[in-house]
């Protein structure tokens, strides 16, 4: 084999694994932005169950009130979060996930542990979101349908936090 040739096919090499390193590394960086997500997206299902307890507890003019201001944006963000996963595991042909709501902290907890609960998932889940849009690794590997997913979600559960502690100093009046 001549010189030529022989440097010729080494970089050709070279050039392969580094097309299969850098195609491995995407996928790993994808598998990490869908698990983050997974983790915001956790968060919801947690608060949602939190408020699913708080509803149950509460006479109907409060428990209407509840799912209005607090259940329905929260459900609204879980959803869109779980599509946001679904759709970009599946544009890049990885792994779907299955998500479940885990059950609710004990009942003595009441209505106001409950909603408490909420708000510290719905903070949490807003916080990997945050975290998520701010990574270089949604910039790089992400895409425009992930960072609207994802600006949507925060979207919706922006100011549910505030409305939750509302709904807590106005309870029972």
């Amino acid at each position: 084999m001549t010189e030529a040739r022989c440097e010729r096919r080494t970089r050709l090499e070279h050039t392969n694994l580094c097309l299969i390193a850098m195609a491995y590394t995407e996928v790993e960086a994808r598998v990490q932005l869908l698990d983050k997500l997974a983790d915001a997206t956790d968060q919801l299902g947690e608060a949602l169950t939190s408020l699913g307890a708080a509803y149950e507890q509460l006479d109907e003019q409060q428990a209407d009130r509840l799912e209005d201001q607090l259940f329905r944006p929260v459900q609204r963000a879980y959803g869109r979060a779980k599509r946001t996963h679904a759709q970009f595991a599946s544009r890049y042909r990885l792994g779907d996930r299955e998500f479940t709501m885990k059950s609710a902290k004990l009942p003595s907890t009441g209505v106001l542990g409950f909603i408490e609960d909420a708000i510290g998932a719905v903070e949490r889940a807003d916080f990997e979101l945050v975290a998520l849009q701010e990574s270089s690794l949604a910039i790089e590997v992400g895409d425009v349908n992930l960072r609207a997913g994802v600006a949507e979600v925060r979207q919706l559960i922006d100011g549910v936090s505030a409305v939750a502690r509302s709904f807590v100093r106005s309870f029972g009046r």
